[in-house]
């Protein structure tokens, strides 16, 4: 009986050891044709390199020429190194030590790094960055940030990193936000989902304990992680400490705080600036959103009080533009209805309310609230 050829169909070693009438699944052989299409781009690029190095050695190759090559070079090594860690998570070939690792530390070492690259990319790279300790190993964790930059840079120029505690659960909180200045990007865009964003989904995952969520509307595209191992939570009311046996030692916390009161009607500027003395906030107050635009320009606030009859569009372009200059700014809105009371919830659009009859009672707390949410 004949021996089949290595080349033929039934011959072991042809394209692996499936025999022609053996079936097939792409899901369990995707790891291995991974590696295998990333060492093939790796051997490849190394036989351009040395092209390309031999053509400069004979001054056969211009400065021009150079950075054009350079550009599609430096773009498949990057692939490459992707597809690579890609794999390599995948197949769980890494030993993980989980020590205690401050996120943010680990975040702002990553975007001190890579600042050069943001600078030339004219990316706006902003940060704030609360410390918060997670059971991580170091390698992984900035793996895991690193993904999630190279996922975000080519989908904007404004880019915001944060680093805090979520409400509820307590539990470790990064924000990687790509802020949208034309049409409402669509979730399922095939860009969004790319090779960088498969990346930092298989490193969660091999790590475990970090629950990694996507969410797009017509402020922009965010992800966010919430790492379940958090070894100390933040409790960002601690800021203002509100259980002080002296009660005069929490006001003394919002020295140098200065809200912004926009309102039409005079008797509600009056009793949000005593209410605001009260607890030693200084205060300016304006009529309307054309003035406290102005206002903005010469001093920015910590916080917005803001009277409900001012809600609309005009409203919402005044808060997207007063939120890229400040991140985190704080709102409480001013309600018709009295007796109104409520604190502001996980919503980016969500702002604490307070009706008009209790300002004097409730406007002090809600704003100690919210301004301790974001210091």
């Amino acid at each position: 009986m004949a021996t089949p050829k290595k080349d033929q169909p039934g011959a072991a070693g042809a394209a692996g050891s499936l025999r022609s009438n053996e079936a097939w699944s792409l899901s369990e052989h995707a790891p291995a044709l991974l590696a295998s299409a990333a060492e093939q781009i790796g051997e490849a690029l190394q036989v351009l390199q040395g092209g390309i190095d031999q053509l400069q050695a004979q001054s056969r190759l211009g400065p021009q020429a150079q950075w054009a090559l350079s550009v599609p070079m430096h773009r498949i090594k990057r692939l490459t190194v992707v597809m690579q860690q890609l794999q390599r998570f995948h197949s769980g070939r890494i030993r993980q030590s989980h020590e205690k690792v401050d996120l943010a530390r680990v975040a702002e070492d990553c975007l001190q790094d890579r600042r050069k690259e943001f600078a030339l990319l004219g990316v706006e790279m902003r940060r704030k960055l609360k410390p918060v300790d997670v059971l991580i190993d170091p390698t992984v964790a900035h793996a895991f940030l690193s993904a999630l930059v190279d996922w975000a840079l080519p989908l904007g120029r404004r880019i915001d990193v944060r680093v805090d505690v979520n409400h509820w659960p307590p539990h470790a909180r990064l924000q990687v936000r790509i802020h949208n200045d034309g049409a409402p990007p669509s979730s399922s865009a095939p860009v969004l989902d790319n090779l960088d964003w498969a990346l930092a989904r298989q490193i969660a995952a091999t790590a475990g304990g970090i629950d990694l969520q996507r969410e797009a509307t017509a402020e922009g595209i965010t992800a966010i992680a919430l790492f379940h191992r958090t070894a100390q939570s933040v409790d960002g009311i601690s800021a203002i400490d509100l259980t002080a046996d002296d009660p005069t030692s929490a006001f003394k916390s919002l020295q140098g705080i200065y809200a912004l009161v926009i309102s039409p009607a005079l008797q509600v500027r009056a009793d949000v600036r005593d209410a605001l003395r009260e607890i030693g906030v200084a205060a300016d107050s304006v009529v309307d959103l054309q003035q406290a635009a102005d206002a903005v320009r010469h001093r920015m606030p910590s916080i917005v009080v803001i009277d409900a009859d001012l809600r609309g569009p005009d409203f919402d372009r005044f808060r997207s533009q007063l939120l890229r200059e400040a991140m985190d700014m704080p709102f409480v809105e001013i309600s018709g209805d009295d007796s109104a009371f409520a604190m502001s919830g996980f919503s980016e659009t969500s702002m604490a309310s307070v009706g008009r009859g209790s300002i004097r009672e409730s406007l002090g707390t809600a704003v100690m609230f919210e301004l301790a949410k974001s210091i």
